[in-house]
């Protein structure tokens, strides 16, 4: 059954609270996270892209490159912007976006339950992206972004969660993108006890967001297995930094879709072809936002057109019933040719995050047609993770993104 362990994190010291926690490393391109480092010297993302330390014409993967981040690390810990506590910790992480809050575990899960499908994907990950990440981990001897993990609510951890929440965070700022973070600390061993073995009850946790991230750690953790035969399996690099959030907290939005031509197509001919997989409403002139499953919007030529789809199109299949798979199999593939959605040059994916307006943006722009989809839901997502089976690409866009940096997972010992 599932190991989420407490651990000693480093975290910034009360000071650094809103200094230091950054996006995501793989949210910026190189030249955006320049901008942010040279803006803001002791913005974690100067840590999780050290590149930014050197010219734009220097090699972002060198050896060089993850020791500066190594050093940074270090240097951080002495001068004392990062601390590190005493005592094996659980912590509460709460996320306020929009006046919506979503709060979470965060704890370090088992490599050996995600080799053996306790923690289950969704996605597939790419062997390129994993080896910055497992080079960067392996070089700073620490894990410095958490995977997003759900799990499906228990009522004794809401409990514990929500008699610890009534206490001062030690953390509580709001950045740049108008998220609110707040930290508590669970210490008390009792609490810590039993937090430890209801975890230990469930058969089945999901990875939400952070595939690579996870595999990398996963990797970095089985080669330091190989390379100490007599390894105990209590070491730190056995397990993996994450934030564990209940299902019933979690908001995944829309991902959409646009295309930069009707491959070949006229706007009349088209529509007679789309009449096969949906029933067409009639045009508007302002934003239609899907409202459930099996409900697609459409942007063309300045208008909206409302698109349910048709019976004969579902399915019960946990991946080929997506409105994501139908679109992708009836409409993407047969209509418009693309065949690979994450290599065609054609589409183009917009997360919700950006609106609806974004899409008209791209029309206007540098595309032809966009799609609005109805967001996968989180039982979709764990029915397909359970079903053993993989999503097609760009299915969830989950928000708000975790902060990096205001938790490492040090796996030096």
């Amino acid at each position: 059954m599932a190991i989420i362990n407490p651990f000693r994190a480093i975290r910034p010291s009360k000071e650094y609270e809103r200094i230091i926690p950054a996006l995501p490393y793989d949210v910026y391109n190189r030249a955006e996270a320049k901008e942010v480092v040279d803006n803001a010297p002791h913005s974690f993302l100067a840590i999780d892209r050290p590149e930014t330390q050197f010219g734009p014409d220097f090699d972002m993967y060198s050896k060089e490159a993850y020791e500066k981040a190594s050093s940074m690390l270090r240097e951080w810990l002495s001068e004392g912007s990062l601390i590190q506590d005493d005592k094996p910790c659980y912590y509460i992480y709460e996320l306020i976006m929009d006046g919506r809050s979503q709060t979470g575990i965060v704890g370090c899960a088992s490599i050996d339950d995600y080799c053996n499908n306790i923690i289950k994907k969704h996605e597939n990950t790419r062997a390129d992206k994993e080896q910055d990440r497992i080079n960067h981990v392996d070089t700073c001897n620490a894990q410095t972004g958490p995977i997003f993990l759900a799990y499906r609510s228990n009522e004794i951890i809401n409990g514990i969660v929500n008699s610890a929440m009534m206490n001062d965070p030690i953390y509580d700022f709001a950045n740049e993108d108008h998220v609110t973070h707040r930290v508590w600390i669970i210490d008390n061993d009792s609490d810590i006890k039993i937090i430890n073995h209801i975890f230990s009850t469930m058969d089945s946790i999901y990875i939400a967001d952070g595939h690579h991230r996870c595999a990398s750690a996963v990797k970095v953790g089985l080669k330091r297995r190989a390379e100490n035969p007599n390894y105990t399996g209590a070491e730190e690099f056995n397990y993996f930094l994450s934030v564990l959030f209940p299902d019933e907290e979690l908001m995944i939005m829309d991902y959409n879709r646009v295309i930069k031509d009707l491959n070949g197509m006229s706007e009349p001919e088209l529509m007679d072809k789309l009449a096969n997989v949906f029933t067409i409403g009639a045009p508007v002139n302002t934003p239609v936002r899907p409202r459930y499953k099996g409900e697609v919007s459409m942007y063309i030529g300045d208008k909206w057109y409302p698109l349910t789809m048709k019976d004969e199109v579902k399915s019960e299949d946990p991946v080929e019933g997506l409105d994501v798979a139908i679109l992708q199999k009836y409409v993407l593939d047969e209509l418009f040719g693309i065949k690979d959605p994450k290599t065609d040059k054609r589409i183009d994916f917009v997360g919700g995050i950006r609106g609806l307006g974004e899409l008209e943006r791209r029309v206007h722009t540098d595309c032809k047609i966009a799609f609005a989809m109805c967001p996968t839901s989180i039982d979709e997502l764990f029915n397909v993770a359970d079903a053993g089976l993989l999503m097609p690409p760009k299915s969830t866009w989950f928000e708000p993104k975790l902060r990096s940096g205001i938790f490492i997972h040090d796996i030096s010992k």
